[in-house]
């Protein structure tokens, strides 16, 4: 196992990745606002909250594991193509964002207004007719759709070869195809799911492998893999690797949305018990608590209604239940799976395994 002493200091900017990101980001950005501005000078707040979303914030943590994917399977490090194939990643991140947000009615997003908000002000303040929130949400599910468009786009003109490209492609379209379904399953829970029932568990789990766990680390990495050549050997590795730690990302993330700093998560605290999103924390915690306990969780849990101090009460249910205590033990499981996994990954490149040790915990405690 590579030392702590050898890790770097922040995994995401070793050999400059989220400044080489964020300019492939920022180049394809001129390039779309140009094209936007010949079809209409109408689009300009189309472009400059698009150029906003995507340049001023993100940790650009799938971009890192797509890269890291392509120098642990011999890729070089230098060249504009790799830089520019992650940074598609991270338009696919935007239009899932910007999409979850509409459906979860965020009013926020990295401590700025979400897309849809962003639109409806626009309505409100051009004094415009018509109902200014089916506008927002109009424009956020178009909005959404184009960043889905570009990404594609940015991949297939990343300037790699283009049989590498054709390679990786599958993967990437299977990552798309999962994340969508992902979230499907996650809008369909609330609404159809019984959170109390013995299918809870499953289908929480379900929606935390394809809606998070996959695309966030297992598929960026084989993306980048691939696109370096990688033979199945090492793509069964990084998946060995990538879908345990992707499954402890996400069950930080539902530690933070239920008990996060709003300073650090750019949210309200207790979001994610206004928004109704039935995680694996909350399966957990149903199925600890007293049945009148779970039957009220169940009931306020995304109540249009619920209050500020309601938010306090359904948290201290959650972590009453013991659920926080049983997350944190399975994070540290999945860790233990996925690292070793990382070491015995046939990787061409030795400084590829101390970067992704280092991505593995900086994804995991949200150091950064």
């Amino acid at each position: 196992m590579t030392s702590s002493s050898n890790r770097p200091a922040n995994p995401i900017d070793v050999e400059d990745v989220r400044a080489r990101v964020n300019a492939a980001l920022a180049a394809f950005m001129e390039g779309q606002s140009a094209l936007l501005g010949e079809i209409s000078p109408q689009l300009e707040p189309v472009s400059d909250a698009l150029r906003d979303f995507l340049l001023d914030g993100g940790k650009r943590l799938r971009p890192a594991f797509c890269y890291w994917g392509w120098r642990g399977a011999g890729g070089p490090a230098a060249g504009e193509g790799i830089a520019n194939a992650a940074a598609a990643l991270e338009l696919l991140q935007a239009s899932a964002l910007v999409h979850d947000d509409l459906m979860d009615r965020s009013d926020t997003r990295r401590g700025l207004p979400s897309v849809h908000r962003r639109f409806e002000a626009l309505h409100r303040d051009s004094g415009w007719r018509g109902d200014r929130e089916q506008y927002g949400a109009s424009a956020a599910v178009l909005l959404g759709d184009l960043l889905l468009i570009w990404c594609d786009e940015l991949f297939l003109r990343s300037g790699l070869d283009p049989a590498a490209v054709l390679a990786a492609k599958p993967v990437f379209d299977l990552m798309r195809t999962e994340v969508m379904v992902g979230q499907y399953l996650d809008v369909l829970e609330p609404v159809a799911g019984d959170s109390t029932d013995e299918g809870a568990l499953d289908r929480a789990q379900t929606v935390l492998h394809y809606k998070s766990a996959k695309y966030t680390i297992e598929r960026p990495l084989q993306v980048g893999a691939l696109l370096a050549g990688a033979g199945p050997e090492l793509v069964e590795a990084f998946g060995a690797f990538g879908l345990p730690l992707g499954e402890a990302f996400q069950l930080r993330d539902d530690l933070l949305g239920v008990f996060g700093d709003p300073a650090v998560t750019g949210k309200p605290a207790g979001d994610d018990l206004r928004e109704g999103k039935r995680t694996l924390l909350v399966a957990h915690a149903m199925h600890a608590l007293s049945p009148a306990d779970a039957r009220h969780l169940d009931a306020r849990l995304g109540a249009p209604d619920l209050a500020a101090e309601e938010v306090v009460e359904l948290r201290e249910l959650v972590a009453r239940s013991g659920a926080p205590e049983l997350v944190e033990r399975r994070i540290e499981e999945l860790m233990r799976q996925s690292l070793a996994a990382l070491e015995a990954a046939p990787l061409a490149d030795e400084r590829a395994r101390a970067v992704l040790l280092a991505l593995a915990e900086a994804a995991t405690v949200r150091k950064y």
